[in-house]
């Protein structure tokens, strides 16, 4: 019968300083929890409750007189970001009809 040893784990301690760069990392940088923890190898689990305890910390912005939380804004800035790009592909499709409504006819279609 074999018997599995298993491997201590190191239990090591981040600074707040560290943690809090990790947290913004996943709110700024649009990448997934779980990607900027391999990438900064630390345990998702551990990223998903130093980011709790940032949420909390954080105060509430207030836009338009309504106090958001972090999680709040971030779904605002998606949204924002996204009706951006709505109304920036609209303003070309605009600019290519103007185009064509300018141009004077050709010799053929009168």
């Amino acid at each position: 019968m074999e018997r599995r040893v298993k491997e201590k784990r190191i239990h090591r301690v981040y600074e707040q300083e560290f943690r809090d760069r990790a947290v913004e990392m996943v709110i700024h940088s649009g990448k997934s929890q779980a990607q900027v923890a391999r990438e900064l190898g630390v345990s998702g689990y551990s990223l998903n409750l130093w980011k709790k305890a940032y949420m909390a910390r954080t105060k509430p912005a207030e836009i338009g007189g309504e106090g958001l939380s972090p999680e709040q804004l971030v779904d605002k800035i998606l949204q924002l970001q996204k009706e951006n790009e709505y109304l920036k592909r609209q303003r070309e499709i605009l600019k290519k009809a103007m185009s064509i409504l300018g141009e004077e006819p050709s010799s053929g279609m009168r």
